[in-house]
């Protein structure tokens, strides 16, 4: 899993009826965009270091942005 700043995470829930749980990647720790990741979670603007688990998936910022 890689990432970059501006990117975000995306968990859908594991039961009918949960909600889907985003967050903005705020910075990337690892190496070369790999995990773990400070996140912004969207529900709450809870701020945080993620290890994302095998039901995260990353989408991507369309290109160039934040660039000027």
């Amino acid at each position: 899993m890689k990432a970059i700043i501006g990117d975000k995470i995306v968990i859908k829930g594991h039961h009918v009826g949960e909600p889907v749980q985003e967050a903005e990647i705020l910075a990337v720790e690892g190496a070369n965009g790999e995990p773990p990741y400070r996140v912004r979670w969207d529900m709450d603007g809870h701020e945080g270091l993620y290890f994302p688990g095998t039901d995260a998936l990353i989408t991507h910022h369309p290109e160039g942005f934040g660039q000027i």
